[in-house]
């Protein structure tokens, strides 16, 4: 691998990028601006991971180089056999590896390393929703699971006869909010219905939001021509409760901000399709990554939709809609 990891990572403008932060950081007044050094200290943490795991992967390289040799060296036909397998299973490995490295690169948002909150909400249709918004739940479970990343259930509401109305997750670990701010939409389900006697095709429709999980330390300024000052007795709680809440209220905005605003869940604004019948596909309508394997995705197989829209392959950005 070279120091360029095919133009798409310069480890040497990295490692030069990192130099100079721990310049800054090795002087004495360094701390005397306490936002500006949390920054640096961030961003070195960020460029040391970056650095360490693209020299791994030139360590691992190097090693599958060795193997390769020694399986094309190896004279036994059991032990070539046997050799030219173990090749096979590295280097389906390493190049799983490399496409994740890689994909890290366009995980570059200011809050794209942060944990996150998910939240599905089922939409018209009452039983039908409420089930397949619950299917989204189970699909996201799995997929955190396989991902490394962890769980918890912050708040959910029933259906009134299955599934649920709305579910929100803090979803830990480090680029959970990079990855899952791409499943942010409507999505569509097709299937016969297991709710109908009569035995039809049904539309279902859940959103998905995703808003990262935004530091209690995160420094909040507040504008003081957003203040209303009000006079408390000395060691009273009133003044500490209510600029606690200003602050509260500062965060809040700036989640909703980095959602932005909801389409309404219906027709027309999906981005993505999952089709149970009368044939079997999911198609993500902004990239054009499909798959017919519904079982699997259903089961939290979903990176191939993650990384077409991370990479930005859209070139059927707006069509996807006819073709389901």
């Amino acid at each position: 691998m070279s120091a360029s990891c095919g133009g798409f990572f310069d480890v040497e403008k990295l490692q030069k990028d990192l130099a100079a932060i721990e310049g800054r950081m090795a002087a004495a007044d360094f701390w005397s601006n306490r936002e500006r050094a949390q920054v640096d200290v961030e961003e070195v943490s960020r460029l040391r991971s970056l650095i360490n795991s693209f020299q791994e992967l030139e360590r691992e390289t190097e090693d599958f180089s060795a193997l390769q040799q020694l399986a094309a060296e190896e004279s036994d036909p059991t032990g070539r056999a046997h050799a030219e397998k173990e090749v096979a299973t590295e280097h389906d490995r390493l190049v799983h590896k490399l496409e994740e490295f890689e994909l890290r690169q366009f995980l570059s948002g200011e809050n794209d390393p942060a944990s996150a909150f998910l939240t599905i909400h089922s939409g018209a249709g009452g039983t039908e929703s409420c089930d397949w918004a619950d299917m989204l739940l189970r699909m996201y479970q799995r997929w955190i699971e396989r991902s490394g990343f962890k769980s918890q259930t912050v708040d959910i509401q029933q259906g009134e006869e299955v599934g649920i109305k709305s579910v929100t997750m803090l979803v830990t670990g480090e680029y959970a909010y990079g990855h899952l701010q791409t499943e942010r939409g409507v999505h569509r389900l097709v299937r016969i219905s297991p709710f109908d006697a009569n035995k039809r095709r049904h539309t279902s429709f859940a959103s998905v939001d995703v808003v990262p999980e935004i530091a209690d330390t995160a420094p909040i300024e507040i504008n003081p021509a957003d203040l209303e000052i009000d006079t408390f007795r000395s060691g009273g709680k009133g003044g500490q409760a209510k600029l606690y809440q200003l602050a509260e209220d500062k965060k809040r905005a700036e989640m909703e901000r980095q959602y932005g605003e909801k389409g309404e869940i219906a027709w027309g604004n999906q981005i993505r399709s999952y089709v149970f019948q009368p044939y079997q596909m999911v198609k993500d309508h902004r990239t054009g990554a499909e798959t017919s394997n519904v079982q699997d995705v259903m089961d939290g197989d979903i990176d191939m939709f993650i990384q077409a829209k991370l990479r930005g392959e859209k070139a059927t950005k707006g069509e996807g809609s006819e073709a389901l």
